[in-house]
């Protein structure tokens, strides 16, 4: 019967575009306007639908980036080629609507535990974004979790949301693929199993890992925290492209 209630409540409604936030030079949050939004859970999605005055349609899914009691939020970098992101990201202006299904996601969500287990965030690129709605929420309610978030992105340019993830209570690391800062401690490069040695909750504290980012680099961080002793019940993963 919860699965049913969650598909009546899938329903496409309309969304104005309340403010825009740049984030990057090819990032921009969006803060929407959604007449009854039921809220959301840390960790969820909505989709976004585009239709064009010919009628062609076009839907992507985009994480929530804002904590629950938050207006729902989504951050896009834009694609190139893309048909949603463009316009997102280099069109879209307060007062424009789209169309937005959801909230949709009851697996990738977190919610404070009273044993406060350990959580491990490991993002690559706009991976970030449902990990800092993670974030944003135990802010919010002023949670004690200790949080360590790994995010992995090609260059300093394309970090998204920095000095709030600096000031967001947790222990930050970024590992760059392309180029770093000069002097930077960490390696160049993918993140690897030596990093997340370090980096990670030692499994014998009980953490919790939650894993986004493209196919590929999920899957292969979640390989290695299984090789380092993480139940696989315990990693979650959200893939995306």
């Amino acid at each position: 019967m919860a699965g049913t209630a969650v598909l009546r409540r899938l329903t496409w409604q309309p969304a104005t575009i309340a403010e825009v936030v740049p984030e990057t030079d090819q990032t921009r949050t969006l803060l929407l306007d959604v007449p009854g939004w039921p809220g959301h859970r840390a960790g969820q999605h909505v989709d976004v639908r585009l239709t064009a005055d010919d009628g062609y349609q076009a839907t992507r899914a985009y994480s929530l980036a804002g904590a629950p009691g938050e207006r729902p939020s989504i951050t896009v970098v834009g694609v190139p080629g893309g048909e949603v992101s463009p316009y997102l990201v280099e069109v879209a202006e307060p007062g424009d609507q789209v169309e937005v299904r959801g909230p949709i996601g009851g697996y990738f969500v977190w919610e404070p535990m009273p044993e406060r287990r350990p959580l491990l965030l490991v993002a690559g690129g706009s991976g970030v974004v449902p990990l800092r709605s993670m974030l944003r929420h135990r802010a919010r309610l002023g949670d004690g979790t200790p949080v360590r978030l790994v995010y992995s992105v090609r260059d300093p340019g394309q970090v998204i949301y920095r000095d709030e993830l600096e000031s967001a209570g947790a222990e930050v690391t970024f590992v760059y693929t392309r180029s770093a800062p000069t002097d930077w401690p960490e390696p160049v490069g993918r993140v690897d199993r030596s990093q997340l040695v370090r980096l990670a909750w030692p499994p014998a504290h009980e953490p919790l890992a939650y894993v986004c980012g493209p196919t590929a680099f999920v899957e292969h961080v979640a390989a290695i925290l299984t090789a380092l002793g993480y139940p696989p019940t315990d990693i979650r993963t959200e893939r995306y492209g």
